[in-house]
């Protein structure tokens, strides 16, 4: 490794996008041993090998990664310029620097995933994590009109609090600058480990109980996992990819006893392609039986997304009344 590499950002407030900016460029071998230097000096800047979140360029060909400019308004769909990254989130320098290092970076801490195995986990983990970031730092509203609460234990917020405090005295602000870069760094592993670990594994078993769909129900509506797994991602873009029609309704998976999940318009959203009839809403054991006509029910939320039964059958046989109804009204 050549000795005085030098990774250039900003002094002063940091924040969250060029601390996380940092840590991906030193995950890279050519960067691992590089210094950060903080400073808004063009000719200090000027002698870093690379330099993310100040400088007023973005110009890859001179490792310059800045984001601020008024005519800048670069993508992961401008930047990648391939099918499946479509996102037009205006990108902070943590974007920009996933977006031009990300694949490789994912490599690095995953080396068996195989190239289209990266591809997915370089999706999830810019839609999961890196695009939170770049629409704080760049002040992109969440809503159309004021949430009801705010979320203040989110990445960026912690990263923060980490600023020396206007009265605070004897705090150096690069060491805690260094706190930043290790906290970003940690949440990233983190998030990619699971995406690695945990929910790509998820796939196939999600795409398997798709393939049985019509072993389940007929109208091959209703899904049912084999086993628990994260599914909400997987089943969406699997049902996108392969033009599932009708769209899935319901999808059935063990939890002790076996759940009945509404399966929602679109991933996230609270609201489901069809709730569980709201005749039974609310009601738990013998008042469900009862309504419902299933022997073993054991509840039904109050807004109809999800449902229990103490029997996979059973939760099958809620689920395929829960249609028929539903297609009656």
């Amino acid at each position: 490794m050549t000795e005085g590499i030098k990774i250039g950002t900003h002094d002063g407030c940091f924040h969250c996008d060029e601390a996380l900016a940092c840590f991906l460029l030193k995950s890279l071998p050519r960067y691992k041993d590089a210094v950060i230097v903080r400073s808004r000096d063009m000719d200090i800047l000027n002698t870093c090998d690379i330099v993310v979140d100040v400088g007023n360029k973005y110009d890859p060909s001179k490792h310059r990664y800045d984001h601020h400019m008024s005519d800048f308004n670069e993508s992961m769909s401008t930047v990648i310029k391939k099918p499946g990254y479509e996102s037009t989130m205006k990108l902070s320098s943590a974007g920009l620097i996933y977006c031009h290092f990300g694949h490789e970076i994912i490599k690095l801490l995953h080396p068996e995933a195989s190239d289209s195995d990266v591809e997915i986990i370089f999706k999830y983990i810019y839609n999961t994590l890196i695009q939170e970031i770049d629409g704080i730092d760049n002040g992109v509203p969440m809503f159309s009109e004021e949430p009801l609460y705010r979320i203040v234990t989110h990445l960026s917020s912690r990263v923060s609090f980490l600023n020396p405090a206007w009265n605070s005295k004897d705090v150096d602000p690069n060491k805690q600058f260094l706190k930043a870069v290790e906290l970003t760094g940690k949440e990233f592993v983190q998030h990619v480990n699971y995406a690695a670990n945990i929910w790509l594994p998820a796939r196939s078993i999600v795409q398997e109980a798709i393939e049985k769909r019509f072993e389940v129900d007929p109208s091959g509506e209703i899904v049912v996992l084999s086993q628990s797994v994260p599914w909400s991602q997987h089943l969406f873009e699997l049902e996108k990819e392969q033009n599932i029609q009708p769209s899935l309704k319901y999808i059935i998976f063990g939890d002790g006893s076996f759940r009945i999940r509404s399966i929602p318009v679109d991933n996230g959203s609270f609201v489901c392609r069809l709730f569980l009839p709201q005749s039974w809403a609310g009601l738990h054991d013998e008042a469900l039986e009862n309504a419902c006509g299933v022997k073993g029910a054991v509840f039904v939320h109050s807004t109809g997304f999800i449902g229990g039964h103490k029997t996979k059958e059973g939760a099958i046989m809620m689920a395929r009344k829960s249609l028929e109804l539903g297609k009656l009204s």
